[in-house]
């Protein structure tokens, strides 16, 4: 938290859409709230339902920035608390670093509460975990170049698609063939794994299974141009393998390690032991 004054901006991660996939701590500030700023757009009405009666709406998906960084202003002038309510997790493609320099600017005290971001969301929807041993052990969250923000150098897909392992796409439906056309230069083989996941947690929800092959033609049957994920990569559709760290072998703070697993998991050739849960 920043700021000396009596008012404060939260930035609330309201998820992927779902109203009940709201943290305590966002419901609590949203409550507090004496302005609540939502896109409409993208956050589902229901989380409204948390603003106490009185408390000023406004739709941010209906103004541009400056009219938001006006509540600001005012918040910083009679000592107003907002709750400016994000899609997602605020810092993933929130525009927030914008907002809280201004905030500092104007003197504001601010927080940040974090929020289900979609592409976690899309997993749990598709029950698959991203970060399968031995198949992937990272994942890249990141958009197609050519949209209205420009991708700095060096972060097109077909670079990141290289490494093989997990990606999150976002933003890219509309260019589903460039996308499609850049995972191949990449590297990934089509059949590689892909899970389409369009408005998840809203009523409206839709979500494929396909693969790099069939990405394209996915997209363009099913209309899908904006609001939707692409989860890509052969963690996707691995089965058979098993976590290290909860092998009986395996020891930890917490844990001794069974002396014959242990002797059997450095046979196997097993890389070294996992961190241990925080």
């Amino acid at each position: 938290m920043t700021g000396t004054t009596s008012g404060k901006v939260t930035f609330v991660g309201a998820g992927p859409g779902a109203a009940d996939l709201l943290t305590f701590r966002a419901a609590r500030a949203i409550g507090a709230a004496d302005v609540v700023v939502w896109a409409a757009s993208l956050v589902q009405a229901e989380v409204l339902e948390h603003a106490r009666p009185g408390a000023r709406v406004l739709d941010s998906s209906l103004v541009p920035m400056e009219d938001v960084l006006a509540v600001y202003e005012e918040a910083a002038r009679d000592g107003l608390q907002v709750a400016r309510i994000h899609s997602g997790d605020p810092s993933l493609w929130g525009a927030v670093q914008e907002q809280l320099e201004r905030c500092r600017e104007l003197g504001l005290e601010t927080e940040i509460v974090p929020g289900v971001s979609s592409f976690s969301a899309v997993a749990a929807i598709a029950q698959r975990e991203l970060t399968v041993p031995e198949v992937a052990q990272s994942v890249i969250l990141t958009r197609l170049g050519g949209g209205k923000t420009p991708m700095p150098p060096g972060e097109e897909v077909r670079e990141f698609a290289r490494h093989g392992t997990t990606m999150a796409i976002f933003l890219s439906a509309a260019r589903s063939g460039q996308l499609a056309a850049e995972l191949r230069e990449g590297g990934y083989a089509e059949e590689t794994p892909v899970v389409v996941a369009h408005q998840a947690t809203w009523p409206e929800e839709l979500v494929l299974h396909c693969t790099v092959g069939t990405l394209e033609a996915t997209v363009k049957a099913h209309k899908l141009w904006k609001h939707t994920l692409f989860l890509v990569g052969p963690a996707l559709g691995a089965e058979g393998t098993r976590s290290h760290l909860y092998h009986p072998g395996h020891f930890h703070t917490f844990r001794k390690a069974d002396r014959r697993a242990r002797r059997t998991l450095r046979t196997e050739g097993a890389a070294a032991p996992a961190q241990p849960e925080s």
